[in-house]
């Protein structure tokens, strides 16, 4: 397996990029992965979102796809989605 530098990357920028949310089948949810989505990507269409409950509907996959410009937006934009109070898990 060849080591990739960090400077290094396998994404070509600007590309479309999408990431998987889970958290909570809650109200508000879904809304406020967009919000941070829209912070990052302010040409980010909420129509794009994809959602998917869990089999017991307890919880929600909400896949976002946003404009990656860097590196660093990808790195701030997974730190925000993790710590936010509403996220479980982001892939």
């Amino acid at each position: 397996m060849k080591h990739i530098p960090p400077e290094e990357s396998l994404i070509e920028y600007p590309s479309q990029f999408p990431i998987k949310v889970m958290g909570e089948n809650v109200d508000g949810f879904v809304h406020a992965v967009t919000v941070v989505a829209k912070n990052f990507d302010p040409a980010f269409d909420a129509a794009t979102v994809e959602t998917r409950p869990s089999s017991g509907g307890k919880y929600l996959g909400v896949t976002i796809t946003i404009t990656a410009t860097s590196r660093e937006q990808l790195d701030e934009l997974y730190r925000t989605l993790t710590t936010h109070p509403m996220v479980k898990v982001v892939l």
